[in-house]
This record gives structure tokens, C-alpha cells and sequence, in this order.
């Protein structure tokens, strides 16, 4: 059954009785917006931290909302989930904070941003240039900021340019008239039950009422085939667009697919109407000083020559791919590995086989084995250069055997091909072992 998605704005609920259901980042947001209308929330989350306020949904919460008339639900809860459908068979609208907030949105001012990988990226790139520009603008969505938190403030912005995950595409029931997507491949398939559901759900945010114009990564083969749920228009991008393309420089990012990503974020300023889009010059002034974001393959350090690289945020196969692509001509030791969701390694494996330069594979639990399986079921593939694969206990590991490899002139490069969950709290937490290791081989 495709779920519902109820076309109220957060106006609608001043004087409702209404739930708010999950109660990390955007669930906090979403009360203090409904505060901010004079609403006082029934709070439930499905594992409350200690807080007496909030119900348990197991433990009287899901009772609790059914008495409401709207329940708002964090990004987090699926809407495939029985007691979402539960009520909703009892007529009770189950919203989602971004989804209230663009239904009365002023649409013409709006980018949403979507995609497997990338999509903070070109938020990001795309939010630096309009403030370079000299425009107000307020990046938000997934990448942190939720554009109707009170704390945020209303403005006056020129500009909203709002990350949209696939969690929160399915809570869109209309579309800004442009929408980008930066990337497709299997993610998530728990929440979205199954690999096609993920695909679709994502790409909704192209295809629901307001929708127009979707600027789309023209490189990638699994967004091609799907075009039709690319909405009216589709206008795509490739990493080869604009050669020469001296505008981006001062970004400082590195590989083809940034560069890509710095050219849907280019082409969502022109299909917003910002005249400098069309001003090499201007962009080349608008770009300088931006800072790329954490752990998406950041420099951190050159140790006597080996540049140790952190893209702890690569947590399936696509953007490790991307990253070993970014150092085409060097010798790499990557460090793959981590939490096992079950994804397939296959791609990851053809892509080690069939590059240019050395690579050695330093693998971590969980999904370590596997991926170390991946790569020697490919071991009839034609090529010389990857030089072996280590199953390391732990990074600290990894990063000694991977520098004394790379030595005096390749590339320690972490990007795990697999969620951080496990040996370490989330992507940050690994990335700052990766750092000490870094200090620890210097």
C-alpha cells in the first residue's frame, strides 16, 4: 500500500490536538515549533532517554496518539511501519515537519536536494555561493538545520536550499518547483522495505504537485533508467560539463563526482533565477572560502609524504568508488569496512580490480570478511595492480600497515563502504579515531 501523505501545513495544527512521535533533532524542532503555535504536544519515541514527559510508544505512546487529530513523526520512523498505517485507518493524519513547512513555503524560492550520496555537498556548495552572491540564504533539511525550527529565525531569507533524505521525501506532499538529485544506489532498504521501494521514495521529491524541473546526475546509469519518476523536465549534469571550468577552484574538492556535484549546484542557482549564475567571474569571487565538509574526503594531514585522507561519511559502495576514482594516479591504501547492513560488495570489488594505479585493502570488522570475500571471488580479473588484502582487528591498525604501504608518496584513505554502528558511535566518532591514529604513525 503506497503511504499517505497529508497536504496540511504547520499553520493548520494551531489549536489541534497533536502527537509528536520521535524525539531526536527534528523531533525537538518540531516541538518548539508547535509551542511556538500555542500548542502543547503529546510526546512519545519508540526508546524515550530517561525523560518522564515522554511516552514510550510500546507503553501506552501509540494509545496516546491515537487520541490526537495530527501526529508530526520524525524522519526516522517509517512510514511502511503497522502502527503508521494503524493511524491512519483511524483517520488520523501522520505528517512530517519538512513536508508541513513546504506546503506553505514560497516554492519559487526554494531548492530541494536529494540523493543517495553528494546531496550535502551541493547543499553546502549551493548555500556558499548565494551568501557569496550577497543573497540571505538558509540551508537546511537533512543536513542539520530544520528550516521551520523557531531557533532558526524566519529570515528574512532570499533563499531556502533544504537537503531532503529519502526518510524525508516520503514526507512531501508537493514539491518545489526545483529539485535535484545528486546520486542513486541501494541504501536504507529496512526503512523503505526492499531496493525498488528505496529508489521510488527517493525520487518522489521529483514528482509531487509544484514539481518542474529536476536537475539530475547524468553520469549515473540507475537514475537514467528510472527517468520517468524524474518529474516534467529533467535537465542533467555530467562530471565532463564546462571544460576547464576555473570557476570552482577556490572550492578546493576533490574528484570527478565534486565536480559534478559543483555543477547541479550551479545549474540550481540558474534554475532559480540568480542572474550571477550565468557569471564565471562571479562564481570564481562566490566560492572562495568555503570549507569542505567533515569526513567527506577531507585532507587531514601529510606524513612525510603520504596524504591521509578522511571520508568517514562513505557508508556504502558509491562514494567509495568515488573516492578512489579522486586519486586516479596514485597508490592507495583503503580502509573499508564496518557495520554489515548486507550490501552488496560486488561493485566495490570490480571497481579495485580495474584500477589504474596499487591498491592495498585494509578491512575492518564487521563486514571486513565480506568485502575481503568480494575481492578474491574477482580474483580471475584481468589486472596487476591490487596489491593485497589485510583483515585489520582494529583502525589503529590499519592506519600503521596502510602508511608503511603508502610510504613515501601514495594515500591513506579511510572511506568504509559501511555505516560507522558497532565499533564506534556514528561517522564522527570514527573519524576522530582515524585522526589519533594519523597522530599516532606521525
Amino acid at each position: 500500500m503506497t503511504p499517505v501523505r497529508p497536504k496540511l501545513s504547520w499553520s493548520d495544527l494551531a489549536g489541534a490536538r497533536v502527537g509528536v512521535w520521535g524525539f531526536g533533532n527534528e523531533g525537538h524542532a518540531n516541538l518548539r515549533k508547535l509551542r511556538s503555535l500555542g500548542v502543547d504536544p503529546v510526546l512519545v519515541d519508540d526508546h524515550p532517554a530517561g525523560t518522564a514527559s515522554v511516552l514510550a510508544t510500546a507503553e501506552g505512546g501509540l494509545a496516546a496518539l491515537k487520541a490526537c487529530d495530527v501526529v508530526v513523526k520524525t524522519p526516522g520512523i517509517s512510514r511502511y511501519r503497522s502502527e503508521v498505517a494503524e493511524l491512519e485507518r483511524l483517520g488520523i493524519p501522520v505528517a512530517g515537519g519538512l513536508g508541513l513547512w513546504l506546503q506553505e513555503a514560497v516554492p519559487e524560492r526554494v531548492v530541494c536536494v536529494t540523493g543517495t550520496k553528494g546531496k550535502s555537498t551541493v547543499v553546502s556548495i549551493a548555500g556558499h555561493l548565494l551568501a557569496g552572491l550577497g543573497y540571505q540564504c538558509m540551508v537546511g533539511g537533512n543536513i542539520g538545520f530544520p528550516p521551520y525550527d523557531p531557533e532558526i529565525g524566519a529570515g528574512p531569507w532570499d533563499y531556502w536550499v533544504i537537503e531532503v533524505s529519502s526518510y524525508q521525501a516520503m514526507d512531501l506532499a508537493s514539491s518545489p518547483p526545483v529539485v535535484a538529485v545528486t546520486s542513486l544506489h541501494p541504501d536504507h532498504l529496512p526503512w523503505h522495505g526492499g531496493v525498488e521501494n528505496y529508489f521510488r521514495d527517493k525520487l518522489s521529491a521529483c514528482s509531487q504537485p509544484g514539481a518542474d524541473l529536476t536537475v539530475a546526475n547524468g553520469d549515473s546509469d540507475l537514475i537514467r533508467e528510472r527517468s520517468a519518476l524524474l518529474g516534467p523536465r529533467v535537465e542533467w549534469v555530467s562530471a565532463h560539463d564546462e571544460p576547464g571550468g576555473t570557476w570552482m577552484e577556490p572550492l578546493g574538492l576533490l574528484g570527478e563526482h565534486n565536480r559534478r556535484n559543483a555543477l547541479i549546484a550551479r545549474r540550481c542557482l540558474a534554475a532559480l533565477g540568480v542572474p550571477e549564475a550565468a557569471d564565471n567571474a562571479a562564481l570564481r569571487a562566490a566560492a572562495h572560502g568555503y570549507q569542505p565538509l567533515r569526513s567527506r574526503l577531507q585532507v587531514i594531514a601529510d606524513v612525510g609524504g603520504v596524504t591521509c585522507v578522511d571520508d568517514s561519511l562513505s557508508t556504502n559502495v558509491l562514494p567509495t568508488v568515488a573516492a578512489l576514482d579522486a586519486f586516479g594516479g596514485r597508490r592507495v591504501a583503503l580502509i573499508v569496512g564496518g557495520q554489515d547492513r548486507g550490501i552488496d560488495y560486488a561493485p566495490l570489488a570490480s571497481a579495485l580490480r580495474q584500477r589504474a594505479a596499487p591498491t592495498y585493502v585494509l578491512t575492518l570488522p564487521d563486514s571486513g570478511p565480506r568485502i575481503h570475500a568480494a575481492i578474491e571471488a574477482t580474483a580471475g580479473a584481468a589486472s596487476g595492480t591490487l596489491a593485497g588484502v589485510t583483515d585489520c582487528p582494529d583502525l589503529e591498525a590499519a592506519v600503521a600497515a596502510g602508511f608503511a604501504w603508502a610510504r613515501p608518496d601514495g594515500v591513506v584513505l579511510l572511506s568504509p563502504a559501511a555505516p560507522s554502528f558497532g565499533l564506534f558511535r556514528d561517522y564522527k566518532d570514527r573519524s576522530d579515531a582515524f585522526a589519533r591514529a594519523v597522530r599516532a604513525i606521525s
